[in-house]
Order: structure tokens, then sequence, then C-alpha cells
């Protein structure tokens, strides 16, 4: 296999957490740099003081690069402050808007990407990948200087950075080139407006979905930066099928998603890490219900971007209310487990901008918490204090149960974070890290994760199997919860990322060797 001597790698979130695939990147650093000490660089958009939470310059990084490299380019060089701390470039693509019309014409000429359409943040999006591409173009050439002809690879993520890819294919053919689509713009579009997007599945055309979806421009960015790439990759089978029916390209490997550990507490560290994000919880939520909370009240959770239907926060709050009906009718406190003795379930849903009123179904109250928990302080809450400086990962490792159940999900890091902090979840067979769970043999609550069937049509069920999950796991004895934690974590550790980045290395390889033909 050919191994590359340089990894250059860009996403719109990189040192600019947003989404999972922030989470993705910044897992993934760990073990590159462990394979690839400091030859793996990313590269990604400069947001100024934003992202310098996660970024830390160092003007010693390249010093004499940084003398020849494009002006019109302003870059700093630097950390990102996750494990592994890979070197990062962060760039700012203004000067280069005033180019647009002509970058666009070119990327029709050369590669068919239909500009024409284009709204929203399409132009900051492709002038950044464009941007991103001259700098790496030059720190290529930089580096042959160094070195006699580098392997190099340049891994875009997303529809976002695709222009990176047509510039390297133009102007740097020796550089293999990898394209990742998380997810489809076209299938989230489709699960996201109601249309049905499993039973009619093998009827949809991404081109003429493209149309009626009013994403022209964004699927053909998509769809032809999957179609030049040297090695096209997608996150799970599920959204390779997808790739494949709405793309019109089989991806050539599928890439799934890991956990780095070292972000996890243990021994004792874990013990007191749990008991102080328990505790900082259930304060929140006695000064926003202006009553006492019970020390040994379930804790459940949902997290992630505000896509009411894709990532099932319809039915997590249908599952809550139904839940709050079935405690309802439990009236003997002594049927619950010694750890849930109170029968009293407070459910969190970190979601940001989803700020709702405080809801109670019964013995079950759900609290927003509408913000990125990002360890800076929380705005406009009070009630929230308990909860400032914490990240999500602090709060994550104190919850007893929590609930993904996506209707569209290419992966769901969501759900594989929880598993990897000891806490079961529950999720569904069409997210990618549902339906690999379910490969692995893993179904119910007991063995870490419970995988609910979910189809366009059986939204009930679905609420219902998730509110029953959550009744049985308080009735369990206090040594079977514990034994759940423990196979939560268990699983975990067969999606490390030392398990799954030899997927990477053979998509590397897949890169390098066409790129060493041309």
């Amino acid at each position: 296999m050919l191994n590359p001597d340089y990894i250059f790698e860009t996403s719109w979130e990189v040192c600019n957490r947003v989404g999972g695939i922030y989470a993705v990147l910044s897992t993934r650093a760990a073990s590159m740099q462990k394979e690839h000490p400091d030859k793996v660089i990313f590269f990604g958009p400069d947001f100024g003081k934003h992202s310098d939470i996660y970024f830390k310059e160092d003007k010693s990084l390249f010093a004499s690069w940084r003398k020849v490299q494009d002006p019109r380019i302003p870059i700093r060089i630097g950390r990102w402050m996750v494990p592994g701390e890979p070197i990062s470039i962060l760039l700012s693509a203004e000067n280069i808007w005033r180019e647009k019309n002509a970058i666009y014409g070119w990327a029709w000429e050369k590669f068919g990407v239909m500009s024409h359409a284009a709204y929203g943040d399409y132009d900051e999006s492709c002038m950044f990948g464009y941007a991103a591409g001259i700098v790496m173009a030059s720190l290529a050439d930089y580096l042959k200087t160094k070195n006699d002809n580098p392997k190099i690879v340049m891994h875009a993520n997303e529809w976002q950075t695709a222009f990176a890819i047509f510039y390297i294919r133009e102007h740097c053919p020796q550089i293999g080139t990898l394209f990742t689509t998380h997810a489809t713009g076209i299938g989230r579009s489709i699960a996201g407006n109601g249309k049905p997007l499993y039973d009619c599945f093998d009827g949809y055309h991404g081109d003429q979905m493209a149309e009626e979806l009013n994403m022209v421009s964004k699927h053909s960015v998509e769809k032809m930066a999957a179609h030049w790439a040297d090695c096209f990759t997608t996150v799970s089978d599920i959204t390779a099928r997808e790739c494949k029916q709405l793309l019109d390209k089989q991806v050539d490997i599928v890439t799934p998603n890991g956990f780095e550990p070292s972000f996890v507490p243990v021994g004792k560290s874990f013990d007191r890490e749990r008991a102080i994000a328990r505790a900082a919880l259930i304060r929140s939520a006695e000064a926003l219900l202006q009553k006492r909370v019970a020390d040994n009240s379930l804790l459940v959770a949902i997290s992630g971007r505000q896509e009411w239907k894709n990532k099932g926060i319809d039915v997590f709050f249908q599952s809550m209310e139904r839940l709050g009906d079935m405690l309802y009718h439990t009236e003997n406190k002594n049927a619950f487990s010694s750890l849930f003795s109170d029968g009293e379930v407070i459910a969190f849903v970190m979601v940001p901008y989803l700020d709702k009123p405080v809801m109670r179904f019964g013995r079950v109250t759900v609290i927003c918490i509408p913000y990125y928990l990002n360890g800076h302080s929380l705005p406009n809450k009070r009630e929230l204090a308990p909860l400032d400086g914490k990240t999500y990962y602090d709060l994550l490792i104190g919850m007893d149960v929590t609930v993904f159940p996506s209707y569209y999900e290419p992966w769901g890091y969501t759900p594989l974070e929880s598993v990897a902090f000891h806490v079961p979840t529950i999720t569904t067979d069409v997210a990618g890290f549902g339906a690999w769970a379910k490969n692995e043999g893993v179904v119910q609550l007991k063995d870490g994760v419970a995988v609910i069937h979910r189809t366009d049509s059986n939204f009930d069920e679905v609420v219902n199997n998730i509110a029953r999950n959550i009744q049985q796991f308080m009735l369990q004895p206090a040594e079977n919860i514990e034994a759940a934690r423990k196979a939560a974590l268990q699983l975990s550790k067969k999606a490390e990322w030392k398990s799954f980045f030899k997927y990477y290395r053979k998509a590397y390889d897949i890169a390098l060797t066409k790129a060493k033909a041309r």
C-alpha cells in the first residue's frame, strides 16, 4: 500500500464546532498524528476570536513558507487544541470573492459544476474551498523543495470544501484527492422536507430532486466532487447506498467514524466527574423547577443539531410524554430499581437554539439547554448557572440514558459518544451507528445500545418502543444497570479510531495509486 508523506485535510469544521464532523475530525486527529507525526495538516476557515476557542497560533511553524505563500489569502498557522494537537492552517477567503464569477465559470467549463442557481452559504463555502486549494498547492510546492516529490493526499469533507479538489486536480495532479460526503445534500433535504425517503428510495433521482428542492448548485458541486476525486468515501453502508442512487457514484470505500478514548476519564477520575456532572444537572433542574429534585432521578438526554425530524427530536418529545403516562400508572414506587427509587425522570434537550418552556409529563420533566456547550458561560439563563463552563462531554458523563431516534443519520456520532462515556443509548436502524451496532449483535439496552426499527410509517411504534425501553430500564436491579453501562463501554472499544483508521489507510492508497498513474 502507498503511504502518504503528508496529509492535507480540510473541512468547514476545522477549529469550528458546528456539528458531528467536528467530532469526527477532532477525535481522529490523535490517531493520524500517531502514524504521521506533524505530517497531518488541517485547513479551516478563520473566524478570529471564535476560532481561538479551539486554535493556538504558533508563528514558528512553516515560517519560511509564510513569506512566499499567496498574499491574497491571509493565514494563521498553529495547533488545533484537541488530542494530538495537529498543525492547522486557518485562512480567510475574503479577497477571493472578487474573482467569484470567473471561478464559477472555470468550475463549469472544467468540472461541470453548475453554480448559476447558487444562494445562501454556497458562495462563502465555495470561495473558502477554492482558497484552501490555493494554499494547499502553495504548501505542496514548498514541501517539494524540502523533500524529493513527497507523496501527498488531500482530503475534502462535504460539499463546502469541494472546490479545493477541483483546484488541486488542475494545478497539482500529483496529489491524490479524497472526497467524503458525510450525508448527501439531497438525501438530507428529502428527509427534512417530509418526503418518504425509505419507502420510495429506488424512485428518487438526484438531479431531478435537486431541481424540485431548489438545491441545484449544492447538489452539483457535491456530485462533481464525488466523480472527480481519486477516492470517494462515505461513513456508512446506509449512505453508500444513498450516494449510488442520488449522486450516480459508488463509493470506493466506506470509512466509518471512530472515537478517541482519551476524551473519557478513567477509574476514580471517571466516578468523580460523573458525580460532578449529575450534581450540576440536578441543581439546574431544581433552579428551573423551583423544587427539590431527587438525586436518584433518571437523567435522560438528547443532543445534536436542531433538525426536528431528521434528528428525531419530534420522536423524543412524544416518547417522553408517553413515558410520563406509563410512569403515572406505575403507582408502586418500590417497583423501580433502587437506583431510581423515586421514579422521576429529568430529560435534557441539549439542542442549540431550541428554547421551549420547561415541560412536564407526569413524572417526566423535559428541560431545554439551547446553547452550544463549549466550556463557556451560558447567557441569559441564571437557572443554568451550575452548567456554566461545562462542555458537552462534562455533562454527558452524568447521564443514565441517551436517546437519538434519528430518521436521517448517515453515522450518528452522539450515540457513539454516549457509549464511550458508559451511557447506554437508544438509536435507530436507519442511523449508520445503529446499523453497525446491530451487525455487532447489539439490539437491546441491556447490551449497551437499543436499536429501534424505524420506517417512514411507524412513528407511533418508535415512540412506544423508546418509552417502553426506558421504563424497563428503570425497573432493572442495580447490577443489571451496571452491566448495561459496562456493555456500552465494551461496544465503544470496537469503534475506536485505532480499529477504524485502517479504512483511511486504504483510502489514501487508492488516491495515491490513481495520482501516480496520472
